[in-house]
């Protein structure tokens, strides 16, 4: 095996299992943390194609962040550095999410003072990142004002259609006033993954999608019941984690595959551990059927948001090389700009700020990221400490 390769993907195991530790906040919250470890830090792609990378996700079902965190490993690493990307990213929360299933079902996430300061640093990171990409994405008036549109639908339609929509009408804007517009070369992803292999990704996703039910029907085993719920939920979701939750409930309750009391217990859970919210399959599964059911939940859930990045990435340089292309990502990066910022406001900033003390400790952890550059790391840590201290003396 060539070495280099090699390096890389202990590279990307390590990167990703670090922010896989450290990113708490929700799948807003993780794109600032990616863009500050991949674009800022590490130079692994520049900030247009940061951009392009997320306006691709936010179109596909599943949970944007992690499959920006995938198609991360795999411009990095090749279709291995793509798994290693989500194994880092993903095993801590699961690993948590496992051992709270077996062990604490009755703690109460919510109401911990370190939680609230987990949920506080997320404001400043979402901020330092819409601040960044605004900058970039939405640098004329007709930009900023789509980015500004764009937060305003999301925030009164607050919806995956209204958001999906918002990205599509955005889209079209930016090539009615930009396809004109004489623009620089577009750096190539180094994409190495072949067109075939992303047409043969393509025919599993959907063989699997329409297949499964019958097996279900055929096999009728609780496992077979596992891999269609999870699988038929990550493929159909649009509009990340928080959208999921709900789904599942009305997947697994009224089966009696977990109890009502079961569910609220792990959403809980899941909202206090860093990395994707859709590990809340991690601990459904253990209820169900303990760790091996952790695991074939987990795969299930993520398997299909792998196989759309797998299937669509080979012909993503192509398209984004087209001028017509070109110009509606003008418009729709700006969107996606606008949407950040809307959620910036709700739900990030609407969960985490309750109280003047509150504000105080986002202020101080936004100074630390935006202007004195500490780790993300040190201030999530700070930060936490900070809101269990808030807890105790307000």
């Amino acid at each position: 095996m060539n070495q280099s390769v090699f390096r890389r993907w202990i590279e990307i195991l390590l990167i990703s299992t670090k922010l896989g530790l450290t990113s708490f906040g929700g799948p807003i919250a993780h794109l600032g943390y990616f863009r500050e470890e991949y674009v800022k830090k590490r130079k692994w792609l520049d900030e247009k194609s940061y951009a392009d990378l997320i306006a691709l996700c936010q179109f596909l079902p599943g949970p944007a962040s992690s499959q920006v965190g995938i198609s991360i490993g795999m411009l990095r690493g090749g279709i291995f550095g793509g798994v290693l990307s989500w194994i880092g990213f993903t095993m801590p929360s699961v690993i948590v999410l496992i051992v709270f299933a077996y062990l604490v079902q009755g703690f109460d996430a919510s109401s911990a003072g370190w939680i609230n300061g987990l949920k506080i640093v997320a404001v400043a990171v979402v901020a330092q990142a819409v601040l960044g990409m605004g900058k970039n994405l939405a640098p004329d008036r007709p930009r900023i004002a789509m980015a500004i549109l764009a937060a305003l639908i999301t925030l009164f339609f607050p919806s995956a259609i209204g958001q999906i929509g918002t990205i599509i009408a955005a889209g079209i804007i930016g090539y009615v006033l930009y396809k004109e517009m004489k623009m620089d070369d577009v750096q190539d992803m180094p994409i190495t993954i072949s067109r075939k292999v992303g047409v043969l990704a393509w025919i599993v996703f959907i063989a699997l999608l329409v297949g499964l039910p019958l097996l279900r029907t055929a096999i009728p085993t609780v496992w077979m019941s596992i891999i269609d719920i999870y699988y038929r939920v990550g493929s159909i979701v649009f509009g990340g984690g928080h959208v999921v939750l709900p789904m599942l409930e009305r997947e697994v309750v009224p089966i009696n595959m977990v109890t009502e009391s079961e569910f609220l217990a792990g959403y809980g859970a899941t909202q206090a551990v860093p990395g994707p919210l859709f590990t809340f399959a991690s601990y459904l599964g253990t209820v169900t059927a303990g760790w091996s059911g952790a695991l074939v939940a987990t795969v299930a859930m993520f398997l299909p948001s792998f196989l759309l990045v797998l299937g669509t990435l080979p012909f993503w340089n192509v398209l984004r090389r087209k001028p017509s292309v070109r110009a509606a990502l003008m418009g729709v990066n700006a969107a996606v700009v606008g949407i950040l910022l809307a959620a910036l406001y709700d739900p990030v900033f609407t969960s985490a700020i309750k109280t003047t003390p509150d504000f105080a400790l986002v202020l101080v952890a936004f100074g630390l990221l935006m202007y004195w550059k500490v780790a993300p790391w040190i201030v999530v840590l700070a930060t936490a400490l900070g809101g269990y201290l808030l807890s105790v003396f307000f």
